[in-house]
């Protein structure tokens, strides 16, 4: 990983932006004013899924970066320092070489945990006791035992370290992966006797791992976790996310557990589209990492009060991301594998029976006081009130200020006086924009470039209109880059074709901006539509570069020599003879 994609690891697109601009959320996108033009409308949009903003009004986009690079008015390097510090990424290990060193040092953490995963596989195929508690007691299939690589550490001093260390694995290495430390002048294995979880990252690389005794011993922990280490932060991490992510697509909505097993166990029951953080502790980054994929968050925690202090952490959070979250109440109190156990249906019906997040607090707020009397008024109050001032959303906090006062009989204004005393908090003011306005010309050139490539990206049967067009019709590298890919793989997917760009300009963001633009414009369109649109789009593309051409000779020929005269004319003719013949065309293609 370079110090680029490090810093798109570590930061969100939708952050960067909503420092400059307001962004509302869209759906699955957000959207703002254009700071490149003067408009009244919204259509400037950022895309968390696939981190990318495009402006629809200049054609302008791409990834964090270029984003930075065009409000600030800063070249690249210093958008990658301003957002290195930001990241908190030092640009230091990238430079004079160290940077190849440091991405060589990251693959090989990689190797050498995904060694460790396969050598706990086959110490579980082999181990009675581990078999039986995961086959038997947990009642896990061996598919899914397989799907998550469930694993076992032997019971022993070093017999990991001792594999890693003849599959080539230094110390270091091993250390540094968070599998093992020096003790008593020997290599010592993080687990033992331990059913180990594979963490993986959300394409599926493992990272880290989570141990739970095999046997339960009073003076041992019954779970420990990989400790932080370059490849695994446990802030970030999202269990199940590499095999919820589909699921979460279709289904529209995540649920988050408390437990890994707990996933486990949703997986055996046909429920796909839950993940687990670390406990309760979920994050800002959590809520980012969930929300790229849906805004319908769902919490299924313990009915516990660690479970309702967890809730009261994330309504806040995500307030601030722009997600909506809502709680589920597991029934009899029992967390989602005992459930699963008794009865997967039931499981799959607590999915629906849900809460919006705010309103289950205030039910849970008002079994624990007794609203009748003031001193269980002010109780209730002085818990539910900073959840309410933390609200991002003016009218949702005056929604719930409303539904206070009717549930315990106190006048609004004396909750607002109250939630007036509650500290505001630091609201920073947007940063100045430095970016300069784009004239009308040169967006509609970019916006016909960019819409007719995305067309022809997306529906392979429409990349026919590309013959007639040469490179030097499109006005900048990317652009060119794809049009000249799209002709030559013009039998091939659009994935591919992005991977073949990404290689040859070292970034894959035009290709996904381009499919965002397909997404906003052309998603609903019938084929017949796009036909007609990527005809007019032709022709709209081949008019920009005629009409710049003749500009530019008609300048040469007011300083021509008569000689040259004849041959600048026949060039105007050949102009005059494509736009002519791309009309015709259009014309057909329209009838």
């Amino acid at each position: 990983m370079d110090a680029k994609e490090d810093i798109k690891s570590k930061l969100a697109l939708e952050d960067v932006a909503a420092e400059y601009i307001e962004l509302k959320r869209a759906g699955r996108n957000f959207k703002a004013l254009s700071p490149f033009s003067n408009e009244k409308s919204p259509s400037f949009m950022v895309s968390p899924e696939k981190q990318i903003w495009h402006d629809f009004s200049s054609g302008k986009g791409g990834d964090m970066f270029s984003l930075v690079m065009e409000l600030e008015g800063l070249d690249f390097k210093g958008a990658l320092e301003q957002l290195a510090r930001k990241a908190g990424v030092d640009l230091s290990q990238y430079q004079s070489g160290q940077s190849a060193d440091f991405s060589k040092q990251k693959n090989r953490l990689y190797e050498c945990i995904e060694s460790a995963a396969r050598f706990y596989q086959v110490q579980f195929s082999k181990h009675r006791g581990a078999l039986e508690y995961i086959l038997k007691k947990r009642q896990y299939s061996k598919e899914i035992a397989l799907l998550f690589r469930i694993g076992y550490s032997p019971n022993s001093g070093g017999a990991l370290a001792e594999h890693l260390l003849k599959k080539g694995f230094s110390e270091d290495e091993i250390k540094r992966s968070g599998l093992g430390s020096n003790r008593y002048g020997r290599m010592n294995d993080m687990f033992r006797g331990r059913i180990m979880v594979p963490l993986m990252d959300a394409q599926g690389r493992v990272v880290g791992f989570t141990a739970r005794l095999l046997k339960d011993d009073p003076n041992a922990p019954k779970y420990i976790n990989t400790p932080q280490t370059v490849l695994y932060d446990k802030g970030r991490h999202v269990f199940g996310l590499h095999l919820a992510k589909d699921s979460i697509r279709k289904q529209k909505f995540v649920v988050a557990v408390e437990g890994n097993l707990d996933v486990i166990a949703s997986h055996q029951a046909n429920v796909a589209n839950v993940v687990a953080t670390a406990g309760t502790a979920m994050t800002e980054m959590h809520l980012k990492e969930l929300a790229r994929f849906t805004e319908d968050i769902r919490l299924a925690f313990d009915q516990d009060q660690a479970g309702l202090n967890a809730t009261e952490r994330s309504i806040p959070l995500a307030s601030k991301v722009n997600v909506s979250l809502r709680i589920i109440t597991v029934p009899e109190g029992k967390d989602p594998d005992e459930l699963i156990k008794k009865d997967p249906q039931l499981w799959q019906a607590a999915l629906e029976d849900y809460q919006y997040a705010i309103d289950w607090l205030m039910d849970q707020y008002a079994k624990k006081h007794d609203t009748s009397t003031g001193d269980g008024k002010k109780a209730f109050t002085d818990a539910i009130l900073p959840v309410v001032a933390k609200l991002e959303d003016n009218v949702e906090k005056e929604h719930y200020l409303d539904q206070i006062s009717q549930k315990i009989g106190i006048s609004k204004d004396a909750l607002i006086a109250k939630l007036e005393q509650q500290k505001p908090e630091y609201k920073p003011r947007k940063k100045p924009i430095k970016a300069q306005k784009v004239t009308r010309v040169e967006a509609e050139a970019t916006k016909a470039q960019n819409q007719l490539l995305a067309l022809c990206l997306t529906q392979k049967d429409l990349r026919t209109v590309l013959t007639p067009l040469t490179p030097e019709m499109f006005d900048n590298t990317p652009s060119e880059i794809m049009f000249l890919l799209i002709k030559k793989l013009a039998d091939k997917s659009p994935e591919i074709i992005i991977q073949k760009s990404a290689a040859e300009q070292n970034s894959a963001d035009y290709g996904k901006m381009l499919l965002l633009l397909y997404e906003e414009l052309y998603a609903g369109l019938e084929y017949v539509e796009l036909q007609s649109e990527v005809a007019r789009l032709q022709v709209r593309v081949i008019e920009q570069f005629v009409k710049a051409k003749k500009a530019e000779l008609a300048a040469a020929m007011r300083l021509a020599k008569e000689d040259d005269e004849h041959s600048l004319l026949e060039k105007v003719k050949e102009l005059d003879l494509l736009l002519r013949t791309a009309k015709e065309t259009m014309r057909e293609r329209q009838s």
